[in-house]
């Protein structure tokens, strides 16, 4: 019998309901995707784990290493690390810094005169069983001539110059060849160095115009069966590394130019003994300064 409208809201089917046509997800399948969820969040937190991980090395690597000091590669030197470790410390930097801030003079002749200060380096990270020959040259700063302003006591420039002309010799350290072992050991001076402005000089003194502005390079190579580098009057194309100081420019003179440095160089130059004699070299003084 069929019910009324009414009695059938009341009915058991309508109060209990029919069975759903909807599918029942598997308990299983509704954990999925909070499984992949979790996954997926452990994946990317390895992944950013093992990225700090990584930077965490690199800078802790960065700290050990440190800064590097001011160096100058002029050509290849082996491979990457090894050009990367060796170093070249100025010795005595104090007394070229003195000279520096007033303006370094260095009396050029033609028969030769010595350098004072003199380059004196400290070399480290040689291999200790390979042979080395160290070197220095001395190269133009600039293209520029110069002259000294007396009454305002500095340099100007006096015009452009071409050192074309003059082709920079190389001085090769008298221990050379050497175990990088023993120069690592020692500290290397070139005190026996002689600048000269005679361009047709035969005797291995280094070549400079006066009033002009230059600076010292010192140059580590490696020992090359092929090459004899104890004769070399230039460097080679490869296998050197070269090392330069701010500190050590000066400018060429046939004749000091500022009193200060005149007076520096008698006070600070061990050999300068008889122009501090208050009595009876102080003539020596007078006459020949440009003998410091």
């Amino acid at each position: 019998m069929a019910l009324s409208s009414r009695a059938h809201a009341f009915s058991v089917e309508a109060l209990v309901g029919r069975p759903s046509k909807r599918k029942l997800r598997d308990p299983r399948e509704e954990a999925q995707p909070e499984l992949l969820e979790k996954d997926g969040g452990e994946e990317e937190e390895r992944r950013s784990s093992a990225a700090a991980g990584r930077k965490s090395k690199l800078t802790e690597k960065r700290t050990k290493t440190g800064p590097l000091a001011t160096t100058f590669g002029f050509n290849s030197f082996g491979s990457l690390e090894e050009k990367d470790i060796i170093q070249v410390e100025l010795q005595g930097s104090e007394l070229w810094k003195s000279f520096h801030d007033i303006g370094t003079e260095m009396i050029i002749t033609k028969a030769g005169r010595r350098m004072f200060p003199s380059v004196r380096v400290k070399v480290k990270g040689l291999d200790p069983g390979k042979q080395y020959y160290v070197a220095i040259d001395v190269v133009p700063v600039d293209s520029k001539r110069y002259r000294y302003i007396y009454h305002s006591s500095q340099w100007m420039i006096a015009g452009n110059t071409d050192h074309s002309c003059i082709t920079p010799r190389v001085y090769i350290h008298p221990d050379s060849p050497c175990s990088g072992e023993t120069w690592m050991r020692q500290i290397i001076s070139f005190d026996r160095v002689k600048l000269t402005n005679n361009e047709m000089d035969d005797k291995g003194h280094i070549i400079l115009q006066s009033m002009h502005k230059y600076k010292p390079r010192v140059h580590v190579m490696k020992q090359d069966s092929r090459v004899d580098l104890s004769r070399i009057q230039s460097l080679p194309a490869e296998g050197v590394k070269t090392f330069s100081f701010k500190e050590t420019e000066f400018t060429t003179v046939t004749a000091y130019q500022n009193q200060q440095i005149t007076k520096l160089k008698i006070d600070r130059n061990p050999f300068a003994k008889g122009f501090r004699d208050p009595g009876r070299n102080r003539w020596k003084q007078q006459l020949i300064p440009s003998d410091l």
